[in-house]
């Protein structure tokens, strides 16, 4: 009976799924079955409506916002509706970066108090939070009226600075210092703002923003300061000077070029200095190679050298016939066999 009772338990560990005892696979890209899961998890996201048109038929971007989660350890989804695409370049909303530094459990919330004349220049705001572990309170940089107005922000074209400036306060004031005391939470990503602020964007129907580049090309006379004046100059040509043409004069015993301003021009050109060489050694035809690439000039003085040089080792070969043959008419002359 005993036997009989544990028979169906022994039956249905044998019928459970291999996947059970396979060790647990955590998404990602650096092994082949982390990087199949994180294409699976990526297949399904982007197969659905929920997420932005970014990720819609893109796995690859899909792919990056799962690892981007992972990193901050937050949730997928909610990384892709605040992951925003400027310029091909991935941003933060504001709001999102500093809802995941309240959430990460080392800060208590981040506050925002503000100073300054509200309206002027300096009515400005500065964020803080309590450091959980130490009890610190760490207060972030100050941001003001006047600041946007200097960086550029204020004068921008859509600029939300002048229609609600207390939220926009709040928003770079919070960024900044998730910045300055998280940084691993923003990943070094501009937010979105920010990136409005650099660049003057415009949204498409649809919902993708773009950068408009005839403004980046373009400033306005007094927006960034003025132009400096450019002088107009007409371009000058200088005359080029041409050498006067070298006499040919070559030694008739040796066939050396001795012409000084031949000299000179030798030294002008690498080739001609090569072809002479090679006519002093003798190689007439590494001579005669050379002497192709040179002006007529120069072709002609190498040619003349080495005809002098032909002409002078012929007559050399010929002085002992001719000596022979002088001798031997004297001998004849004098009647010696």
């Amino acid at each position: 009976m005993t036997a009989t009772a544990t028979q169906p338990t022994n039956l249905a560990a044998l019928r459970a799924p291999q996947e059970a005892s396979m060790p647990a696979v955590r998404a990602g890209f650096f092994d082949l079955q982390s990087f199949e899961l994180m294409q699976r998890i990526a297949k399904g996201f982007a197969s659905s409506t929920l997420v932005p048109r970014e990720y819609q038929n893109n796995v690859a971007n899909c792919m990056i916002a799962l690892n981007l989660a992972q990193r901050i350890n937050g949730d997928p989804l909610m990384v892709m509706q605040n992951l925003v695409i400027v310029h091909g370049r991935p941003t933060w909303s504001s709001q999102y970066l500093i809802a995941t530094a309240n959430m990460c459990g080392r800060f208590t919330a981040i506050r925002f108090e503000f100073f300054g004349d509200r309206g002027a220049d300096t009515w400005g705001c500065r964020g803080w939070a309590i450091e959980k572990s130490t009890g610190e309170k760490l207060v972030g940089a100050d941001i003001t009226i006047g600041i946007a107005k200097e960086e550029g922000w204020y004068s921008k074209n859509g600029s939300k600075w002048k229609s609600i400036p207390q939220q926009m306060l709040m928003y770079r004031a919070g960024s900044w210092w998730v910045r300055a005391y998280a940084p691993e939470l923003s990943m070094g990503l501009m937010t979105a703002d920010e990136a409005e602020d650099t660049f003057d964007l415009v949204q498409g129907t649809d919902g993708k923003l773009a950068v408009d580049l005839s403004a980046l090309r373009d400033d306005p006379a007094g927006e960034h300061g003025e132009h400096p004046q450019i002088e107009e100059r007409q371009p000058v040509t200088i005359p080029q000077q041409t050498a006067a043409p070298a006499a040919e004069r070559v030694d008739a015993e040796t066939g050396e070029l001795i012409d000084r301003n031949a000299q000179q021009q030798s030294g002008d050109s690498p080739g001609f200095a090569d072809a002479h060489a090679a006519v002093r050694s003798g190689d007439y035809d590494l001579a005669r190679d050379l002497a192709r690439g040179l002006p007529d000039a120069q072709r002609q003085q190498i040619e003349a050298a080495i005809a002098n040089l032909d002409d002078g080792a012929r007559q050399q070969q010929d002085a002992p016939a001719r000596g022979r043959a002088r001798q031997q008419r004297g001998q004849g002359g004098l009647g010696l066999d």
